[in-house]
């Protein structure tokens, strides 16, 4: 009973438009099951080499960067609503068009066309997260929207599998349908709370010089905690490209049994995450949250070094998981308390970025070093940067939150 009060309880306080805000958030990413088979798509039905797939995938990354950073910057000046919708919108096309690229110059085009667009929706849809939550409720809030995540990615990955099996188009066409779908949802129940955030549009006009004062690009101690997300995300984004690649080549899985184990990491995510992070908050505080949570990560592939038997494999992605839970969206919300009231979108883009940079080097970092020199020298090299990642969050976050404690302070 006490474990169902604790998972129940930590669901409480979460305004409805919070609640949508995971809605449109499962609905679209239900529907992404590209990302992660497109390496597999990429080697499998293509026949590119594991080299050039990670070229390709890199570019996925440099339009992550580009999004992030356009997306955050229009946000501040046109909102989270409009950002959003024509994020959603403008995806539908791009996903429709990228099986008729089949060069390696092709794909990686329409991918960076594409990833600007999507990507764009990411500091915007932080923004709002934010913007519709209690401060006390911002981490609970962020889990809350990754949850939705990962149960999409749990549905996706695991129809993805089987889809693909059958026709690899049938990836990039259902992440259509999730897009559109997302985005009619989102259109319908943000569009009048749009218009009353149109309404004070004058108080943000009047606020944008400040915005231009407190930019984060300025921000000194914020770009060096940016460049620690940024290697913790080298590490983690593995997930993404050289762990499924793994996954065929060497521990030898079917396409479907590698959405299953992708799924069964959505499903645990969405099982544990609102209980763990309500855990570390009543328990741990953030810079030791993000210790244990960035070593958790980097144990869990180090792991993979010395078994991939399928019982390691779930270990390790057991473990992964609860690393994800305890850093990414305490990354959220120590981005939300360095920035100011009216510049979120820059710092929210500008930690997207960081996030975009690592999606440009880990798949070709890391499809290198597999190729040449081997997926344990790779696992283990993980395991031992993302240590010392979780060492370097632990004294940054105290050292960087310091200072706008004290502001609000002598703001009270």
């Amino acid at each position: 009973m006490k474990i169902l009060h604790l998972y129940t309880s930590s669901f409480k306080g979460l305004s409805q438009e919070s609640w949508m805000l995971a809605l449109v958030m499962l609905i679209n990413r239900s529907g992404s099951m590209v990302l992660p088979f497109l390496g597999v798509y990429m080697t499998d039905h293509l026949h590119f080499s594991i080299e050039n797939s990670g070229i390709v995938l890199s570019f996925f990354g440099i339009g992550s960067v580009i999004g992030s950073w356009l997306g955050g910057m229009i946000t501040d000046r046109l909102g989270e609503y409009r950002v959003q919708s024509l994020s959603l919108l403008l995806s539908v096309p791009l996903f429709c068009l990228i099986p008729l690229f089949t060069t390696e110059a092709g794909l990686a085009g329409i991918i960076l066309a594409q990833s600007i667009v999507s990507e764009a929706f990411r500091p915007a849809n932080s923004v709002a997260i934010t913007k519709y939550a209690k401060p006390e409720h911002i981490t609970r809030a962020f889990s809350l929207n990754r949850m939705a995540i990962n149960l999409g990615f749990s549905i996706g990955p695991a129809l993805g599998g089987i889809l693909s099996a059958i026709s690899y188009e049938f990836l990039f066409y259902s992440n259509a349908a999730g897009a559109l779908l997302a985005g009619l949802l989102y259109i319908w129940f943000f569009g009048k709370r749009n218009q009353r955030v149109v309404a004070k549009a004058k108080k943000v006009k009047e606020a944008k010089a400040v915005a231009k004062e407190n930019s984060p690009y300025r921000d000194n101690k914020f770009l060096i905690y940016c460049f620690f997300c940024m290697l913790f995300s080298i590490c983690f984004f593995q997930l993404f490209s050289t762990l499924t690649i793994f996954y065929k080549d060497t521990a030898h899985l079917s396409q479907q049994n590698i959405g299953y184990i992708l799924a069964y990491s959505g499903f645990l995510i969405v099982l544990l995450e609102m209980s763990f992070v309500q855990i570390a908050e009543k328990y741990f505080n953030l810079a030791f949250t993000m210790l244990i949570g960035t070593f958790l990560c980097g144990f869990s592939y180090a792991m993979m070094a010395v078994d991939h038997r399928m019982i390691t494999l779930v270990i390790s992605m057991t473990l992964l998981c609860i690393g994800e839970i305890w850093t990414l969206p305490f990354m959220s919300t120590i981005t939300a308390l360095r920035s100011g009231n009216h510049n979120k979108g820059a710092y929210m883009g500008l930690n997207g970025i960081s996030f975009s940079i690592a999606f440009i080097i880990t798949p070709y970092l890391g499809t290198m070093i597999a190729e040449k020199f081997g997926f344990e020298i790779l696992w283990i090299g993980t395991g031992v940067l993302a240590t010392l990642i979780a060492v370097a969050f632990y004294f940054i976050i105290p050292w960087m939150l310091k200072d706008k404690a004290k502001a609000k302070e002598l703001e009270s």
